[in-house]
């Protein structure tokens, strides 16, 4: 016999802020709500929890379901509890965030979505319940996250030019970098493998290609040697 709570209990949903990088500019994926509350407006892929799922299976359900995104590396962001957050009653919504490749995701919208589409996160539509405090949220986070590790070689290609490598960062942390000074300290962190490949088909100078070396990174973590990667971004800013 099931038990009867003498007091209310709130719905608990969970919602999905995945960033990817164009090589120009930092984006975040929406999709377009296909129902009420909010029919028409702009959201992050999310949904209530079923009773036989976590959170993190209820995003990854809800994800998968509105966007066709499957494989992301999800990571518990924040809990949203306030009172007047969903029209529909009481909600409580446990936010994850993600960094992908996005030249690797075609998000396509399904169940109640009516699009999925990637907007620049200086540029967004307006949004659905609380969720620009989820999205200003998630954008602490992940510039916290670039202060002390380089997690942004998850948003670029196996191969990347440092011109593209500058535009994360500053796409990240909003700011203009000196990038002289960037290039000389990104590459004597030995964290990045030159390779023989250059761009073709620009105007300009073809620029050389770079990979992350991850060994490296992780052999530098072990012995706690990369106090100068963690103050990269805050040491580059153009002056």
């Amino acid at each position: 016999m099931p038990y009867c709570y003498n007091y209310p209990r709130p719905a608990v949903s969970s919602d999905c802020v995945i960033f990817g990088f164009d090589g120009f500019q930092l984006n975040v994926l929406l999709i377009e709500r296909k129902n009420d509350p909010y029919k028409g407006y702009w959201a992050f892929p999310g949904g209530f929890l079923e009773m036989d799922e976590t959170s993190e299976q209820c995003a990854r359900r809800e994800l998968e379901e509105e966007t066709g995104i499957t494989d992301a590396c999800l990571e518990q962001l924040y809990t949203f509890s306030g009172l007047e957050r969903d029209p529909r009653g009481r909600v409580v919504s446990v936010a994850y965030m993600a960094l992908v490749r996005q030249s690797s995701i075609r998000p396509v919208a399904g169940d109640d979505a009516l699009q999925a589409q990637w907007f620049p996160v200086n540029s967004l539509p307006k949004l659905a319940f609380d969720h620009d405090l989820i999205f200003r949220t998630a954008m602490q986070r992940l510039r916290q996250k670039f202060c002390y590790q380089p997690i942004g070689y998850e948003l670029l290609g196996e191969k990347f030019t440092l011109p593209e490598l500058v535009r994360l960062y500053e796409s990240v942390m909003d700011q203009r970098v000196d990038r002289r000074n960037f290039y000389r300290k990104i590459l004597r962190t030995g964290l990045l493998v030159l390779l023989e490949e250059r761009t073709s088909g620009v105007p300009h100078k073809p620029a050389r290609y770079y990979q992350f070396d991850r060994s490296r990174f992780e052999m530098l973590k072990k012995n706690s040697c990369f106090s100068l990667i963690s103050r990269l971004p805050e040491t580059l800013a153009a002056k």
